[in-house]
């Protein structure tokens, strides 16, 4: 009756059918189990040990009669969605700590940058989280005046800033766009410690898009109404080439 969604659980197949059973018909033997299988009884003995040991059925047997066996209650089955869970997350965490050696070696291998397009919001999302792992300060530039047009631009910035607050990455900010008169109340303290901004108070061309560069790493987000792209590309020769743009331009904007 159940089989199905057991096995999406994460039960194996004959451990399904079994469970399964035991909800159905409570109690029962294990030859009684076994006619109602396609597997044979050494099959069956074996995935009832393991709902033993994964606590969703428990034995019961004395001297005189033959060992039964029945279902425990279905909340046990949490349990098994919270390892899962939880070995998900530690496999996410492996992942992303092996990732970048992975690209490193990848990048050395064929010789060429290595490059991650994204369309959409939790693209960009994705692309604005990896600069909160960056061992550098992170630079950025973009046109904050045309980008404040943008109705999800305030939504996703707002959200990544209290992100890097906690993450404490130090940034480098060059703006597009008129200075404010005063900034008091604009920004928390922690923001104001982490974050140093100039301004290029100058008519440039209303571009809608910004670039992050940090750790060997450039990224390009584009936010112009329904066109959300996001560009990740891992060189160093780029890196050091964008770094070194965006050196020269701050270093002008402070003379």
């Amino acid at each position: 009756m159940f089989e199905n969604q057991l096995k999406n659980l994460g039960l194996t197949q004959t451990q399904a059918i079994v469970l399964d059973f035991l909800l159905e018909y409570g109690e029962s033997r294990v030859r009684e189990i076994t006619k109602a299988t396609p597997h044979p009884r050494g099959v069956v003995y074996k995935a009832l040990e393991e709902l033993a040991e994964l606590n969703l059925i428990e034995k019961t047997e004395n001297t005189k009669e033959v060992a039964k066996f029945k279902a425990k209650h279905p909340r046990g089955l949490e349990k098994i969605l919270e390892e899962k869970e939880l070995k998900l997350r530690q496999r996410q965490k492996t992942f992303e700590e092996l990732l970048p050696s992975l690209i490193s070696n990848y990048n050395l291998t064929i010789n060429k940058p290595g490059v991650i397009f994204y369309e959409g919001e939790e693209g960009m999302r994705k692309i604005l989280d990896d600069t909160l792992k960056s061992q550098t300060e992170v630079l950025l530039f973009l046109n904050v005046s045309a980008l404040s047009q943008e109705e999800k631009f305030k939504t996703i910035n707002d959200d990544y800033k209290q992100k890097r607050e906690r993450a404490g990455v130090k940034k480098k900010i060059i703006r597009v766009g008129q200075k404010p008169a005063n900034t008091f109340g604009q920004s928390t303290g922690k923001y104001a410690e982490l974050t140093e901004i100039r301004y290029i108070e100058k008519e440039l061309p209303a571009f809608k898009s910004s670039i992050q560069i940090y750790d060997n790493k450039i990224s390009y987000q584009i936010l112009d109404g329904e066109n959300i792209i996001s560009i990740l590309a891992e060189d160093k020769n780029i890196y050091e080439m964008q770094k070194a743009l965006f050196d020269l331009v701050w270093e002008e904007i402070a003379k």
